[in-house]
Parts: structure tokens; sequence; C-alpha cells
């Protein structure tokens, strides 16, 4: 996958990113052409990074809310064309450009806008139009931010043998945009971007202040499990001013909003598959995953009520998994060598166990409960010693 830059402007950032007044700035180092490029040295350090930043995969759900690739999608109000979108004209008047001059400008205005987001750091602001000529005419457009490494030195000569390098950048962590998005070689998505930002900070979702991206999957689940949950209390509660309901309400807000959550017990076993089928219709490789006290299991959605099982015991929850193969890793363990009971047999253990641990509590209970009961008679003969027994006037008021 060659490409062949056709324009290439650098700058410097100077930045702290702490918002304050005089904090931020930038310079403009270079524009070059095709002839600038071919015998520049940045030519080494980016030439891998174009074929490296295309093939980047990326979901237009995510499977995770913080995942760096991300395609993003220019905001247009119906009716509207593209053209409305002003991310998506400066990107086209800078992919488009037919000389230094207007790439440099355009590539000015967009540092500018870059400056004014509030996570600015300092780093190489590179913007790039390539060309694969491959499978087209007109050329990508390239937004790369490579931060600046500290405490970068290298070896200078032989007295003084390291040299401090104040304004070092690597490719390592580079952030960059590519425009247009390439789903597949040869198809281009004019509508879309691709960003790349490994990095809790997100520059360029706060940068393109007029490009919107698609929920995670996991917001995505958030939100349609939710809608099933109100549509579930609506049907148990058709009065929209029942106290019930607006409790049950609330609960599921402060459910859905946990972090961490636990076992609501609000469905039969029906009715999670049918919400799971659902779910899963769109994407049949949704995760499950779940802890059980501190036994962490993971499979997939589509395993729960087919090979993945939770029931309760006793007042305890037990989960059961089925499947044809056991698979161990790293270190041999003695579990490896277990040839297992019957089902029964085991279940018949998790139920002897939990009535065991029951008559032990209730042991406890009789112990404490008879110790206390005979504290308690040795204080009522000390009080009636004292006077205080009986109900007379000379009694307490307990």
């Amino acid at each position: 996958m060659d490409f062949t830059v056709e324009y290439l402007s650098f700058y410097v950032i100077q930045g702290d990113g702490d918002g304050g007044a005089g904090a931020k700035g930038y310079k403009h180092y270079r524009t070059m052409d095709r002839d600038g490029y071919m015998g520049s040295e940045i030519r080494e350090f980016l030439d891998s990074e174009f074929p490296r930043i295309v093939k980047r995969k990326a979901e237009r759900n995510a499977g995770t809310e913080n995942a760096p690739t991300k395609i993003g999608r220019f905001i247009v109000e119906p009716g509207h064309e593209l053209s409305s979108n002003p991310n998506f004209n400066l990107f086209q008047r800078l992919r488009l450009a037919d000389s230094k001059e207007s790439f440099q400008n355009g590539c000015d205005d967009m540092v500018r806008m870059y400056m004014d987001t509030s996570a600015v750091r300092g780093g190489a602001f590179i913007a790039v139009a390539a060309k694969l000529t491959r499978f087209f005419d007109e050329p990508f457009l390239f937004v790369l931010k490579c931060d600046f490494e500290p405490k970068v030195a290298r070896i200078s000569d032989e007295r003084s043998l390291i040299s401090q390098v104040d304004m070092a950048i690597s490719a390592r962590n580079m952030k960059s945009i590519q425009y247009p998005h390439m789903p597949e070689e040869g198809m281009l998505e004019e509508e879309e971007l691709k960003i790349h930002q490994a990095s809790h900070a997100r520059y360029f979702e706060d940068f393109l202040r007029y490009v919107s991206y698609e929920k995670s999957m996991p917001e995505m689940i958030t939100e349609q499990v939710t809608s099933m949950v109100q549509q579930f209390i609506e049907e148990k509660w058709p009065d929209s001013e029942h106290e019930e309901r607006k409790k049950e309400e609330q609960n599921v807000e402060f459910w859905s909003a946990s972090e961490k959550r636990e076992l609501q017990a609000l469905w039969e076993h029906r009715q999670v598959v049918d919400a799971a089928v659902h779910l899963t219709a769109h994407k049949e490789d949704l995760e499950l995953k779940f802890k059980l006290d501190g036994v962490a299991v993971k499979g997939f959605l589509a395993d729960y009520g087919d090979r993945i099982h939770i029931a309760e015991e006793n007042g305890r929850y037990v989960v059961l998994i089925e499947g044809d193969l056991f698979q161990f890793e790293k270190g041999v363990s003695p579990i490896e060598l277990l040839k297992p009971p019957p089902l029964a047999e085991v279940v018949e253990h998790i139920r002897n166990k939990a009535v065991a641990a029951k008559e032990e509590a209730n042991r406890q209970w009789d112990s404490n409960g008879a110790t206390a009961e005979a504290g308690a008679g040795d204080v009522t003969e000390e009080l009636g010693d004292a006077g205080f027994a009986g109900s007379g006037e000379d009694a307490p008021p307990w």
C-alpha cells in the first residue's frame, strides 16, 4: 500500500494544556510539495505510518466506551448537504488543495481550531495530503499529532557521550485522523473519517465539534435493556402516578447508572432469555461477564440459558456451565486430574453444605442467646439488691 505525498505542513505546538493565558502557541516550520517530501528526512519517519493508519481496524459500535479508534460521521441536518458542515468543508479544502500556499492556508486554519481545544499538549502537528494511486485519483487527508518525548538523550561524541534532545518526537502513541474513511480497499465513505487517539485526553473529539460518533456496544445494550425494563414497569403499573411505579423507576435509574450492580431478581428466566435473543439478533458475539463473589465468569450473552445457567439454592446463588471440553493453561493444577462426579451428587453437596451452615448459625444464635439471658439475670439480681427491682416509686424509668 504505497502512498504518494502531495503536500505536507509541519507545525510545532507549544502548550502545557493548563488553559492559562499565554500558555499555548504554535509555530509553522515548513510546508512542502511532493518533490520536497521525497528529499526530506521526515519521509523515513512517516512513510510506514500511512498504511498502518489506513489498515487500523475500527468498529462503528466499539466494544468499549474508551476505544482508541473510532469512526466519526459529519453532522448534517435533515435535508442539507455535507457542504453545510464546517469540519467537512475544511477537510475537503485541504484534501483538494492545488498549491502549497492553499494547503498551508487551510492548515493554518486547522491548527488555530486545534489550539482552542481544552487538552492541548506540546508536540508536532502534521497535516498531509497523500494519494493511494492504486485505487484513487483524489488524496487522503492525514492529520497527525506526536507528543514530545520527555528526557530523551542521544549519543553525541566520545567526549560528552550523550546530549539532551529538547523536542524529540516519535510515532509511538501517535494520534491520527484519516479522511475519508476506507472500510475496505477501494471503497471510500466521504461522510466519515477515522480517528485514533491512544490517550484518555479526547483531543480530536474536542477538536472536531461537528462530527458525531456511534454509541459503543455497552452503551447501546444499556439503553436497550433499560428501555425493556421501563416497558415492563409500564405494563405492570399503567398508572404513571402509582407510588410503586415511581419507586421502581427510581431504582432502575440508579441501577443502570451504577458501575457495579447486583442481581435484581426482577424477571423470570423466560423473560431474560427473550431479551437476550432480541439483543443478540443484532450482534451474535455480545459478551456476558459477571462475578459470583470473587469468581469471574466470561462467555457470550447467547450462552445464557443454553450453556450458562444461574440458579438459587438455600439462599445462595449457583452458576452452572456446561460444555464438552476443558482446557487448562500454564501451570499444572490438581483440578486437571479430576474425574467429575455426577451433577446430582454436586447439587446434593451444595444443599447439604447450605443446611449445615444454617444449623451452625442457629447453634451460634442459641449459644449467644443463652449467654445473654444469663448475663441479664445477673444484672437483675444486682439491681434488685440495690433496691431498683419491682415497680415501686424507687424503680428507674426503664
